[in-house]
């Protein structure tokens, strides 16, 4: 019996795979109406705020964008932002204008046919945008060996991905090589599909549930554990919703398997604790992070309306005080006097986030982009 994720993959395995999701995204799909399910589609809408960025993205960008949802990590302006498997380049250059002149971004593919694509329009984007130079590089890689790539570590203020993790091979790689790039206070933002269940060994191996983001979908307490030991210790859940298959054979073949499109984020902070524990801490949001004047959404369980007093865990304290998020909100507190679990955090139930995703979370911003 199987009692956690194992990564048991051969090297030649791992090539065969890797070589059958870049044809299927480089030469079989020639769009998103191409995929059979709607694992790397969202129900919800582009941000009013990134459209007029979007409507300025090249067609041919677009056109080769395989998927329909956006990471928008907040308040990212100069900052350094890297997008594992970014495709034709669709989220690096909305995030290449949210991030400014001043800041830089860089995607990541092992795709020739959508880095060509991405790349070839670099200087287009600058025009459009307005900058004295690009902003936004791109460079051909494995996401699971993020150290070969000269990215010097703690550089990173966010690590977005859309969809991308579930099909590596070895997701606890990834998983530590976005760790190791992030600064001290920096995030991973990301949306994936997960499993309410392990999947088998046989369906790992077929190539279309693969490349539809299916089959290499992690189980939601496996995800978890994994996140923890790389030193994510306490992920949150953003948005979360069952997936749809509408394809008959792509149902057939994985049975009762539920599946899920579930965005997080997981901030990488000194002194984060396994559970959320209670210190008599309080914070109070000003709203002022552009696009989110009213409140700000940090997870499914803490949305922080404008000029509105809340009391916090300390990994909450934490993920705002030492973050990018602390000129933001006024704080109270410190961590000198502990009172014991803080009982009314959402995420301090293990598996909380399998019975969110059933429940439908996609009304929280953020957006998943699954």
């Amino acid at each position: 019996m199987q009692s956690g994720y194992e990564n048991t993959s051969t090297e030649s395995s791992k090539s065969s795979v890797k070589a059958e999701v870049s044809d299927y995204y480089g030469k079989t799909l020639s769009s998103s109406s191409d995929l059979k399910t709607d694992a790397c589609c969202t129900a919800e809408a582009l941000p009013d705020f990134a459209k007029p960025i979007v409507s300025q993205i090249h067609e041919e960008v677009l056109m080769k964008y395989y998927g329909c949802g956006i990471i928008l990590p907040e308040s990212i302006e100069g900052c350094r932002v890297l997008d594992l498997g970014s495709g034709s380049g669709r989220d690096c250059y909305v995030l290449s204008k949210l991030v400014g002149q001043n800041g830089h971004v860089v995607g990541v593919d092992m795709t020739d046919e959508q880095l060509a694509v991405a790349n070839s329009h670099r200087e287009y984007m600058r025009e459009k945008f307005g900058f004295s130079e690009s902003n936004v590089e791109f460079l051909k890689g494995d996401i699971e060996k993020l150290d070969e790539l000269g990215l010097k570590e703690e550089s990173f203020d966010s690590v977005v991905s859309n969809c991308v993790v579930n099909l590596a091979e070895d997701k606890r790689a990834v998983l530590q090589g976005a760790y190791d790039l992030l600064k001290d206070g920096g995030e991973f933002y990301f949306s994936d599909v997960y499993s309410d269940r392990r999947i088998p060994a046989e369906l790992q191996k077929d190539p279309v549930l693969y490349g539809e983001c299916l089959s290499g979908a992690l189980y939601i307490n496996d995800f978890l554990d994994m996140a923890k030991s790389v030193g994510f210790a306490d992920p949150r859940q953003i948005t979360g919703r069952p997936l749809e298959i509408g394809d008959k054979k792509t149902q057939e073949k994985v049975g009762s398997i539920q599946f899920y499109s579930i965005t997080y984020r997981m901030v990488k902070a000194k002194g984060m604790e396994p559970r959320c524990e209670d210190y008599g801490q309080a914070v109070r949001y000003k709203g002022s992070i552009e696009n989110f004047a009213d409140y700000f959404t940090l997870d499914a369980d803490h949305k922080f309306e404008k000029g509105r007093i809340y009391t916090v865990c300390g990994n909450t304290y934490l993920m705002l005080k030492n973050t990018r998020f602390e000129k933001h909100f006024d704080f109270w507190g410190d961590f000198k006097t502990h009172y014991g679990l803080y009982h009314d955090c959402g995420t301090s139930t293990e598996g909380a986030a399998a019975t969110t995703a059933s429940e439908d979370t996609s009304s929280a911003s953020g957006g998943s982009c699954c």
